[in-house]
This record gives C-alpha cells, structure tokens and sequence, in this order.
C-alpha cells in the first residue's frame, strides 16, 4: 500500500506542467501530511522541481513553517 506522501509526489509529478495545478496540490498536501512527512516532501521537491518552481517551493514551505 503506497503511503499518503508516495501519492502526493506522484500526483505533484502529474500536475508538474502547471503552475497553478502544481501550487494548489502543494497547499493541499502541506494541509494533510504529517510534520516529518513536510520535511521529507520538502527535500524532495527541491531535489526535483527547484529550477522550474523555486519561488513558489520557497513560498508554501516558509509559509508552512511559519503556521507550526
């Protein structure tokens, strides 16, 4: 059974073509995942999306750690 972070990544890579798509299932996940799973989403987007979604990975990960 693939865990609540393999589908989010999955459905991160699905929607990676688009901007809008790609921020609103970020939100959505940083909502539902776990505090150590944020952390591991977190290294694994910037080790795959840092160049084409930089800004917007800073923004909703820095917003998220502000709420915690």
């Amino acid at each position: 059974m693939a865990t609540m972070l393999e589908f989010i990544k999955t459905v991160l890579v699905k929607v990676s073509f688009d901007k809008k798509l790609f921020e609103k299932e970020l939100r959505k996940a940083l909502k539902v995942l776990l505090p150590e799973d944020v952390k591991r989403l977190k290294t694994w987007c910037y080790e795959h999306f840092n160049e084409k979604y930089h800004v917007v990975l800073n923004q909703y990960f820095s917003r998220h750690q502000l709420a915690l």
